[in-house]
C-alpha cells in the first residue's frame, strides 16, 4: 500500500508539471482526486487494511491527497500568469481596460468651513474654547444681559428642559464661562451646535453650528473688531470683497453692528441674490456692554473688548452658492460628493 501511494503520487506530479493547458490539469485531477480516482480509490481500500496499520497509512495517503492538491494550484497558477488568465473566476482579464476608482471619503463640507474659520482666527491668536450644549438660563440669558421679557426667552425660540435647564440657543454662553474662570487679557473663539424652536425650511433649521469669538483687554476698541473682521472677510471670501458695518442691537454689545460683505455673485452691483442691495449678510458684533463684563467680575473702568458671532451653515452657503440649508444635513452622497 505504501509503494502505491507513492507511485501514484509520482505519476499525478509528473502529469501536473508536464501539462502545457488548463484543460490538461482539470483531466489529471478527475483522474486521481476524483470520486472514482486513482488516490482515492486508494484512500477508500484502508478500511480492509489492519487496524494497527490504519494511522500509519491514513497519515501518508492524507499526504499524498495534499501534495498532489498543492501542486494543481500551483500549476493553474503558472498557467495563468503565462496566458494572462486570471488565477479567481472565469474568462481573462483584460490588463487595458480601465480600472474602477476607489471611493475616497471626504470631510463634510461645514467641517471644512468650520476648520477654515478656527485657522483663520487662530492665526490671528484667538484660542478655541468649548462648552455644554445644555445650558442654564443664567448663562444663556441672564449672565449676557438679555432680560426676562426678552422675546428670545419665549417658548417659540428656546427649547426648554426641565429643572431650569434649555438648549444653548447661541454659543455666548461659553464666553461668559470663560470670563469667569479667566481675568484678562482675553482672545478667544467657541464653535459648536446651537438649537432654537425653528421649522426646517430653506434657510432655518432647529439646530445649526455657530462661532463666536471675544477679545477683552486694555484699551481694545472698535476699530480693533473692524480690522479683525474685515481680515476674516478677505482671507475667507477672497481678497476682492468689501465689508459694511451697520449699526443694529444686541443686549449683550454696545453699540452693535452687522457686518455685510459685497454680493459674491455680482460684486456689488445688484443681483436676484443680494435682493438688488449689492451686499450680503454674514455675521454681528459690538463692543461688549458693561453689564456683561459685571456678570462676570471685570472692571468695566479698566477693560474694554468686542465679541462677534456668524453661522457656519450661513457661511458656507455663501461659498459654495447653496441655496438650502437642509442639504447640509440630508446624507445625501450625491450632494456630499461635490466638495
Amino acid at each position: 500500500m505504501e509503494s502505491q501511494l507513492e507511485e501514484l503520487r509520482s505519476r499525478a506530479l509528473s502529469e501536473i508539471s508536464s501539462a502545457s493547458e488548463t484543460k490538461e490539469l482539470e483531466s489529471v485531477q478527475i483522474r486521481y482526486l476524483g470520486r472514482k480516482g486513482r488516490l482515492t480509490a486508494l484512500v477508500r481500500g484502508l478500511g480492509g487494511l489492519p487496524e494497527k496499520d490504519r494511522p500509519r497509512l491514513g497519515r501518508l495517503a492524507n499526504a499524498a491527497k495534499r501534495s498532489v492538491e498543492e501542486a494543481l494550484r500551483s500549476r493553474r497558477a503558472e498557467l495563468a500568469a503565462r496566458k494572462g488568465d486570471s488565477p479567481v473566476g472565469e474568462g481573462r482579464f483584460d490588463v487595458t481596460l480601465p480600472g474602477t476608482r476607489p471611493r475616497i471619503g471626504r470631510l463634510h463640507p461645514l467641517t471644512r468651513v468650520l476648520d477654515e474659520i478656527i485657522e483663520i482666527f487662530s492665526s490671528l491668536g484667538f484660542t478655541l474654547e468649548e462648552g455644554p450644549e445644555i445650558e442654564s438660563e443664567y448663562y444663556n440669558f441672564d449672565a449676557l444681559n438679555i432680560p426676562a421679557d426678552h422675546p428670545a426667552r419665549d417658548m417659540q425660540d428656546t427649547l426648554y428642559l426641565k429643572n431650569g435647564l434649555l438648549l444653548r440657543t447661541h454659543t455666548s454662553p461659553v464666553q461668559v464661562r470663560v470670563m469667569e474662570k479667566q481675568p484678562p487679557p482675553v482672545r478667544m473663539i467657541c464653535a459648536g451646535k446651537v438649537y432654537r424652536a425653528d421649522t426646517a425650511d430653506a434657510s432655518h433649521s432647529p439646530m445649526f453650528h455657530q462661532i463666536e469669538g471675544l477679545m477683552v483687554d486694555r484699551g481694545v476698541s472698535f476699530t480693533d473688531l473692524k480690522g479683525v473682521l474685515n481680515l476674516f472677510a478677505t482671507r475667507c471670501f477672497g481678497p476682492r470683497v468689501k465689508t459694511r458695518f451697520r449699526a443694529s442691537f444686541f443686549p449683550f454689545t454696545e453699540p452693535s453692528a452687522e457686518v455685510d460683505i459685497s454680493c459674491l455673485v455680482c460684486g456689488g452691483r445688484g443681483c436676484r441674490v443680494c435682493g438688488s442691495s449689492g451686499w450680503l449678510e454674514i455675521l454681528g458684533a459690538g463692543m461688549v456692554d458693561p453689564e456683561v463684563f459685571k456678570a462676570v467680575g471685570y472692571d468695566h473702568r479698566v477693560y474694554s473688548g468686542y465679541a462677534f458671532g456668524m453661522g457656519i451653515e450661513r457661511i458656507a452657503m455663501l461659498r459654495h452658492g447653496i441655496n438650502d440649508i437642509r442639504l447640509f444635513f440630508d446624507n445625501d452622497l450625491r450632494f456630499l460628493r461635490q466638495f
